[in-house]
């Protein structure tokens, strides 16, 4: 943060005032989430038979929607090889500047 004098030293403490809310605000959520997941596990382990029900029912979403997250996962496969392939060029494209500028 930079030093601020007069009018502007206003303008600065509030966007400190801002920016510690929004932090404040994320780590209750954070603690808030953490919390209920304990509670939620520590049921789980009280009933296995739920454990196995949501095993169950992961299962029969998967087999209902295989064809899309087969789908999806080859596109984001190919995007990535994509990507990988451009990256290359674009290194290949940089070795060839500086040697020619050698």
């Amino acid at each position: 943060m930079a030093h601020v004098h007069g009018k502007g030293v206003m303008k600065e403490m509030s966007k400190v005032k801002d920016s510690m809310g929004k932090e404040i605000v994320k780590g209750s959520m954070a603690s808030v989430t953490v919390h209920t997941g304990a509670k939620l596990m520590s049921k789980l382990t009280k009933y296995p038979v739920l454990v196995f029900g949501a095993g169950v029912v992961a299962g029969i979403y998967v087999y209902k929607y295989r064809k899309q997250i087969i789908a999806s996962a080859n596109k984001a496969i190919d995007s990535g090889k994509d990507f990988v392939l451009q990256q290359k060029e674009n290194l290949e494209d940089i070795v060839a500047e500086t040697q020619e500028e050698s």
